[in-house]
């Protein structure tokens, strides 16, 4: 596909789409500590990989495409997606991880909160979705195995979930992405989520590990290392096809985020899916 620059929330107008350039917001002095770890993860995501992204008002540092490890050529395999605008939320409520909102609430609409399909893939018509874009857990659920429905169902009804919403679509070269994002009465009730980790059952899929491309880019460009985002992957041999999985936390909201493709997923559109879904959420 061809590349395209991707703008960060809060962007104030697309850059230049063959640019290649990468925005990192300066580190504020933060109020904090979950304002500290929003603001570290996303400054390390973009140091790490190379999502180019504009600044929110802690002001932008430029950084040269050839002075990002590994993306010292265009052709590195990033989607091109639309400019990304984080969502307003209601008047009188406040942003996420604020100095009067630090539990992190989302008060924006989960849709909003979805990272949109790239340029140029086409929707997933075996996605089922409700009204807005809404999923059941039933439906959320059919990505597990059987065996562990039941068991998540249950910790759903206890641990304060409120909604899910969903986005998927299909690129070109085969690779399908569903997103899911999952909405609790609070962070803490997020804090029990478990279903996006080495030890989740997804269906179909025998065993997931940690991308160790992913830990080793983070371990090498940020200390401490980035909290809340996580790359997996299905572990070889797989069948036809692989999965590889990421995951975000951010305050009341957790999202995964699967892709598949035939021969084996790659690598980059997982990692540039999982930055942007987490700055949307920021």
């Amino acid at each position: 596909m061809t590349e395209q620059t991707t703008a960060a929330p809060d962007a104030l107008a697309a850059p230049d789409a063959g640019a290649g350039d990468t925005a990192v917001p300066a580190v504020p002095a933060p109020k904090d500590r979950r304002r500290l770890r929003a603001v570290l993860r996303w400054t390390a995501a973009a140091l790490v990989f190379g999502v180019a992204g504009a600044g929110t008002a802690y002001g932008i540092a430029r950084a040269e495409r050839t002075d990002v490890p590994g993306l010292s050529t265009k052709g590195d395999g990033r989607w091109a997606y639309p400019v990304l605008a984080r969502p307003t939320p209601p008047p009188g409520a406040a942003l996420p991880f604020a100095a009067d909102n630090p539990d992190g609430i989302h008060y924006a609409g989960l849709t909003q909160l979805l990272l949109p399909a790239p340029q140029g893939s086409a929707p997933d018509k075996g996605l089922k979705l409700e009204k807005d874009s809404a999923v059941t857990v039933d439906t959320f659920l059919e990505e597990y195995e059987p065996s562990a429905r039941d068991k998540m169902r249950g910790q759903f009804d206890l641990n304060g979930l409120r909604q899910i919403a969903a986005r998927g679509w299909t690129t070109p070269d085969g690779t399908r992405t569903r997103i899911y994002l999952l909405r609790f009465h609070a962070s803490g009730f997020a804090d029990t989520f478990k279903g996006c980790g080495t030890d989740m059952e997804l269906n179909g899929v025998k065993q997931v590990v940690t991308d160790e491309v992913w830990n080793k880019a983070k371990a090498e460009q940020v200390s401490p290392a980035v909290e809340g985002l996580k790359a997996l992957e299905e572990a070889v041999p797989f069948g036809d096809e692989q999965t590889r999985v990421g995951c975000v936390e951010s305050g009341d909201v957790r999202a995964v985020i699967l892709q598949t493709r035939k021969g084996g997923a790659l690598a980059v559109p997982l990692h540039q899916a999982v930055i942007l879904q987490d700055q949307l959420l920021q």
